[in-house]
């Protein structure tokens, strides 16, 4: 995604950022011998469900068209029988989850064709998992869903390889970071097109959140001997497997065997599909990039010629045998500021220069047509202005033409991305049955053309959003008012949407929260008795705090901030909309009564305080700091300790109750008080607990619906409860795990409809689930 560094984020009802939380799971490393594999759940379908099911009438077996289209003509699978469910009470089923539709959101690193299938197509992002694409119903279906919290890292897709032999085959290379805190990678192996996987456990991290991120690919597949697999890494140098992944050694005759000067080690692996005993190995190093070896990888030499000074982002080796490489002066995607085209023809050992155009800026995107192997497009970076650039070549790069003008764009499919080119474009691809079908990927989805070759013919090109299905936002804090807006986030890199109703949770909103246009909207909060009035904090606009008094759908920006060098933080609307209390990031709280036109600081709490909001009595705020409840009566002027020894965690207070509170208090449990905070009990049901939500009553009870993220019966997941936390039903499944919830910390039900519950994700956006 675009800008964003920890990619885990804090969430509803104001609470700490969190980033070390990130600790929880690490894996021991592994020997690289070591066999590791595990049968995984399914990857939902198109439409976000777990599982399609019909039965055949002829054979009384059921059909599976588990993550395969919906759509007419779709191929299907027979499976085991299985026993229908009796019919059940409302809002006792399983669920069925969907995504509060942006379309894209984040930043699509990779776009890999199969050369052997047509439409089968993949996309990889920086944290949000990978894809696969749905030719009938034209939509990306998410592969990745079932990684939960334990396994958090392994939603950054650092490279992704389809197996041009077994077109079933597919390898995930899987990690988000290299830093310490961070797990090992991991080879995600699937032999059904990503609807299970195997995994192996990687003696080594994977960066993919990190600078380079945008080169590669860094995983290949031999196209002669399908079982050999090559994997370049940023800090450890070159790894082979024979034995499709399950096993990897690294490759001690090449040159490079840790991060290389830039510290991002290996940035792309290409074989000769004519000759597999060639290999092409990129690195990022300014003074020697490019290494050959011509037996199969047993020995490496650096190619004689090549230019210095700059780095390689991609290489392609095109059917004429000519391998064209892309370059930067720094790994990006953000700070380049040069860059070239290169093209090399091994039978000379001849370089040429062939960039299309030079200036502040990199080139990075790279594709060569399969079936018209003279024809090349390349994409710039960071050319911020006018904007980023696509040129194409029919003649080997000795003639380019750039496609922006000549394009025709809509944008109907995400409005709030524009009808510009687009940023970060460095994932480009065309596809080897169509060569006017291509697509790249930007900081904000994928843009999608089938008639990209019309320039050739001096005709124009027509390009649509092309990131149906692929939703990867992250998102900060969500509210569920009662009687208005179904569900309002906060998201970091957007900073928020508005869905009016609930049809429009399907329909991608006309675009972001706006006056002021925040780049990242970090909390969020509603009056619980005047539930048309808002507030929301952030950064990157020109106030970074306003108010709403029409449900979201207009807004005006603070006139004035507590601390005019701080933003974003977390903010806090007493019950009738009288009192906002805000804390911005690293200040004290700081409180107005009059919609932030003034400010005066909070008496009774230290720096970093975060401060609730009582859902009914509008004179009343509380805190949970250093493990004390603080309380304030007069309207948040003041604030006095009222219970101590209390866990570090999540304070929420249920609407309509004056006075009752609950602590998801991560390995405490859950503590609940029904005195204004003076008396905590902890739930005996609850074995840890990292947030908690409140939705509408289950009929014929008086008592909000609760909504958790925590381990029940010693099963980690998003759980409701209808009797005050005495039992409690799980409503997500192993399909459905979206990495990291518990650490965003995003959850609430719905007002207005029971048993609907939004879960804010890092990188999978906000999830919905209604029972099926």
């Amino acid at each position: 995604m675009d800008n964003l560094t920890h990619r885990v984020r804090r969430g509803r009802y104001r609470r700490r950022w969190i980033a070390t939380v990130l600790l929880v799971g690490v894996p021991a490393i592994v020997v690289p011998s070591l066999v590791f594999a595990q049968e995984d759940t399914p990857a939902a379908t198109a439409d976000g469900s777990a599982d399609n099911q019909l039965t055949s009438v002829r054979s009384g077996k059921v059909i599976d068209g588990n993550g395969s289209s919906t759509a007419d003509g779709t191929r299907i699978q027979q499976r085991k029988l299985v026993k229908s469910a009796q019919p059940q009470a409302a809002g006792s089923g399983p669920y069925r989850w969907k995504n509060a539709q942006v379309v894209g959101g984040g930043y699509v690193t990779g776009l890999v064709f199969n050369p052997r299938e047509k439409g089968l197509l993949y996309a990889r992002t920086d944290m949000g998992g990978a894809y696969r694409w749905d030719v009938a119903a034209e939509q990306w279906i998410p592969l990745t869903d079932w990684l939960g919290e334990k396994d958090w890292n392994l939603l950054g897709i650092d490279s992704v390889a389809t197996d041009p032999v077994d077109p079933e085959r597919l390898y995930l290379a899987a990690g988000t970071y290299t830093n310490e805190w961070a797990g090992n990678g991991a080879l995600l192996r699937s032999t059904n097109r990503g609807r299970t996987f195997k995994r192996t456990p990687l003696p080594f991290k994977l960066g993919a959140n990190e600078d380079g991120r945008g080169a590669g690919e860094r995983l290949a597949i031999n196209p002669k001997d399908n079982g050999t697999l090559l994997l370049g890494t940023r800090k450890n140098g070159l790894w082979r497997s024979t034995d499709r992944g399950v096993t990897w050694r690294q490759v001690a005759s090449f040159p490079v065997k840790d991060g290389a000067s830039s510290g991002v080690g290996i940035s792309f692996v290409t074989y000769d599909p004519k000759n597999s005993k060639t290999i092409y190995v990129g690195v990022a190093d300014k003074s020697a990039s490019l290494y050959r070896s011509t037996d199969g990888g047993s020995t490496w030499q650096a190619v004689p010629g090549q230019p210095t000074g700059q780095m390689p982002q991609h290489g392609v080796l095109s059917g004429n045998g000519s391998l064209y490489l892309t370059y930067t002066d720094v790994v990006g995607p953000n700070g380049v500021t040069a860059g070239s085209v290169w093209k090399y023809t091994p039978a000379s050992g001849a370089w040429k220069n062939v960039s299309p155009s030079q200036g502040g800026y990199g080139f990075s995107g790279l594709a060569v047509d399969p079936r018209k192997p003279s024809t090349v497009m390349v994409t710039t970076l960071d050319r911020w202005w006018p904007d980023d650039e696509i040129y194409r070549s029919t003649d080997g790069g000795a003639h380019w033409k750039a496609l922006a003008d000549k394009s025709k764009r809509n944008a109907s499919g995400a409005p709030y991305v524009g009808t510009d080119t687009g940023h970060w474009m460095t994932a480009l691809a065309i596809d080897p049955f169509n060569s006017g079908h291509v697509l790249y990927g930007t900081g904000s989805g994928i843009w999608r053309s089938k008639d990209a070759n019309a320039s050739d013919s001096g005709g124009t090109s027509h390009w649509t959003v092309g990131a149906r299905g692929l939703e990867e936002t992250a998102v900060l804090d969500a509210i569920a008012p009662p009687g208005g807006a179904t569900v309002i986030s906060s998201m970091g890199d957007l900073g928020g949407f508005r869905y009016g109703s609930s049809g429009s949770l399907a329909k991608v909103p006309a675009g972001r929260l706006k006056n002021p246009m925040m780049v990242t909207s970090t909390d969020i909060d509603f009056a619980q008795s005047k539930p048309s009035v808002m507030v929301r904090v952030g950064r990157g606009a020109e106030q970074d705090g306003a108010y709403s008094t029409d449900g979201g759908s207009s807004w005006k920006g603070f006139k004035s901030e507590p601390v005019g060098s701080a933003d974003s933080g977390q903010v806090a609307l007493s019950a009738d909309g009288s009192a906002i209390v805000w804390t911005e990031e690293g200040q004290a709280p700081y409180r107005s009564t009059d919609k932030g036109a003034s400010w005066s600081k909070v008496s009774g709490l230290g720096t970093g305080a975060v401060v609730i909001a009582d859902r009914s009595s509008a004179r009343t705020f509380y805190s949970l700091s250093g493990g004390t409840l603080y309380a304030s009566t007069d309207g948040g002027a003041t604030f006095t300790a009222r219970a101590g020894n209390l866990p570090t965690g999540r304070l929420t207070t249920v609407p309509g109750i004056a006075g009752d509170l609950w602590i998801a208090g991560s390995d405490k449990g859950l503590l609940h008080s029904t005195d204004g905070g003076r008396n905590f009990a902890t739930l005996k049901s609850v074995q840890s607990s990292s947030a908690l939500g409140f939705g509408k009553a289950k009929p014929g009870t008086g008592y909000q619906a609760l909504y958790l993220i925590g381990t029940v019966k010693d099963a980690t997941g998003v759980f409701r409860s209808t009797d005050k936390g005495v039992t409690w039903l799980r409503v997500n499944d192993k399909a459905h795990q979206w990495g990291a919830i518990g650490a965003v910390g995003v959850i609430t039900g719905d007002p207005d409809t029971y048993a609907r519950v939004y879960i804010g994700t890092n990188g999978r956006g906000l999830q919905y689930g209604d029972p099926s």
